[in-house]
């Protein structure tokens, strides 16, 4: 068998990612929480592969099926624009065995003031990581930005929480058991754009077709928040809204009532079951790598993009996650 070509993009998905069904396939294998087992030697020998292919380089012996392993290993531990290594528990493959434990615990523990704050915090300190890990672009953000936006984001998230609970208080047990979610919904429109901010202020970066730099866009970033917050979102709706209305049927029977304990990790399986489908499939909404109309940017990038390539009509940009 001769020597693996040199033509093979890797530096777009397998998948073809102008249709759902390609994206679904490509998340299906980003989110995957296998890729948490693989030891830092293995990572970083996906990053070697990769990198050298990039370069011109093919590793001995390599096949194309071990090229997109490697490809997918090294996207799903290293940041796509800073080429940082990810933390472990801010990589979408954590995703799901993370939020399973904690969206479980928030549907579970939902009736006493004291695990409604300390859930919605622990929650919250989890999508503060994500949101910063998964961010777009590669600009700066300091310290002080960083803790400004995780305390408003994490205030604002249990304070919906708190205010939702007050509210529900003489309605049926069912409505109070959707509270985590409406708490969680909101207070995702709240940390995504804050732990996000750098890019409202300076922009993303947009290129062309061929992933060349054209400058940064505050009205691309605005785009790919937005688009984020409505995946996240969505992404909560199943686990959030299904196990609830089963718990509430099975926690009427006497298996249950004999057996309360069983209540939590019963809560948290079915909360992993759906969110094993919903991570990918709602990741999978929007294009990973999405594009916007030059004439919808702002003037300036508008003028600075004519004057370097009259024809381009459409940038792209990395929406994040």
């Amino acid at each position: 068998m001769g020597e693996l070509p040199l033509d093979i993009n890797i530096q777009e998905p397998r998948w073809d990612q102008s249709t759902f069904l390609g994206r679904a396939r490509h998340f299906f294998t980003v989110t995957d929480p296998r890729n948490l087992l693989l030891s830092g030697a293995q990572l970083e020998a996906s990053r070697n592969i990769v990198q050298n292919y990039r370069a011109g380089v093919v590793t001995p012996g390599l096949t194309e099926d071990q090229l997109w392993r490697a490809k997918y290993v090294y996207d799903s531990a290293f940041h796509p624009d800073t080429g940082e290594k990810v933390v472990l528990i801010g990589r979408m493959s954590a995703q799901v065995p993370m939020n399973m434990t904690i969206t479980g615990c928030m549907l579970t523990f939902y009736r006493k003031t004291p695990t409604v704050v300390f859930w919605q915090w622990v929650n919250q300190s989890f999508n503060a990581i994500v949101n910063y890990s998964n961010r777009s672009g590669d600009a700066p953000i300091t310290v002080r930005q960083l803790g400004t936006a995780y305390v408003s984001a994490t205030t604002g998230a249990v304070a919906t929480a708190l205010g939702l609970k007050s509210l529900t208080k003489h309605l049926p047990p069912l409505v109070g058991r959707f509270v985590p979610f409406a708490a969680v919904a909101a207070a995702n429109c709240i940390n995504i754009p804050l732990m996000r901010q750098r890019e409202l202020q300076v922009g993303i970066p947009v290129t062309d077709e061929a992933g060349q730099r054209l400058g940064h866009s505050v009205t691309a970033a605005k785009q790919g928040i937005f688009q984020v917050v409505v995946s996240r979102v969505c992404m909560a709706i199943p686990a959030m809204a299904i196990p609830p209305l089963i718990m509430d049927a099975l926690e009427k029977k006497d298996f249950l009532k004999r057996r309360p304990w069983l209540g939590a990790p019963l809560q948290v399986g079915l909360v992993g079951f759906c969110l094993v489908f919903a991570t990918p499939l709602c990741c999978a909404l929007f294009p990973q790598r999405s594009s916007i109309h030059v004439s919808r940017l702002e003037p300036e990038l508008r003028a600075q993009i004519h004057e370097q390539n009259p024809s381009i009509e459409v940038v792209y940009y990395n929406k994040g996650l």
